[in-house]
């Protein structure tokens, strides 16, 4: 078996990652806060959604778990695929129950996704471990 070396990457894509990873964490910082902090505004949606205040809890929790785990450099990517997979049940709970505009998920999910892409060697690693 041969061990390839691989180049790093130039040193601002690197830095435009850490700044979207940054952004994605505060953002979803956050509504994971706003959640389980219960601000009447999610506490309503979440009420319209009809799945019960615990699914609240739980949608805060993982938000605020991704937010974490999208900064520690050797999770990141879990943590953007984790933050992908809340998004693209909130654009559909968006497009299919309560309504509004999906753009907001849409751009968080690309964001997410974009991360976990970047940071997709990751996932490799884990697959390879023994």
């Amino acid at each position: 078996m041969s061990v390839a070396a691989v180049p790093a990457p130039p040193r601002w894509k690197s830095a435009s990652l850490w700044v979207v990873r940054g952004l994605l964490a505060l953002a979803f910082a956050a509504a994971g806060g706003a959640k389980l902090y219960g601000a009447p505004m999610m506490v309503e949606t979440f009420q319209h959604i009809g799945l019960g205040q615990w699914f609240r809890y739980l949608t805060g929790s993982l938000e605020l778990l991704g937010a974490v785990l999208i900064l520690v450099p050797s999770l990141g990517a879990f943590g953007a695929l984790l933050l992908s997979c809340i998004m693209v049940g909130a654009t559909i709970t968006h497009l299919l129950v309560i309504g509004g505009s999906p753009i907001p998920a849409l751009v968080l999910l690309a964001l997410s996704a974009i991360v976990a892409y970047a940071k997709r060697g990751q996932f490799v690693l884990l697959t390879n471990a023994p």
